[in-house]
């Protein structure tokens, strides 16, 4: 059975902001990249262990997936089969803070 997957509102307001940004050059690839973003995250209904945990080594719940230069940061819920999406963050940019 599939998980369900729950944007929260920073993880929301992230991908706007880089389809925003990028838009600003280049329409088309903006949409792109939404595009995979939203289609990487799609695959944690079916795949949700499938990031390592984040950070590597701990026995959290919070797990990480890679799509493009953003790291997705997500949580796992199995006793309520959700997957939430906590940020998405540029690669290049120092340790996120997770929320709590």
């Amino acid at each position: 059975m599939d998980y369900k997957v729950v944007w929260t509102e920073p993880a929301l307001a992230d991908l706007r902001a880089i389809v925003e940004r990028i838009a600003s050059d280049n329409p088309s690839a903006a949409r792109r990249v939404g595009e995979e973003v939203i289609n990487h995250i799609e695959l944690l209904a079916r795949f949700p262990h499938i990031g390592p945990r984040y950070p590597r080594g701990s026995k959290g719940d919070d797990r990480e997936i890679l799509c493009r230069n953003y790291r997705i940061f997500y949580r796992v819920s199995d006793e309520r089969k959700t997957v939430e999406v906590l940020i998405i963050w540029h690669g290049m940019r120092q340790e996120p803070e997770l929320p709590a």
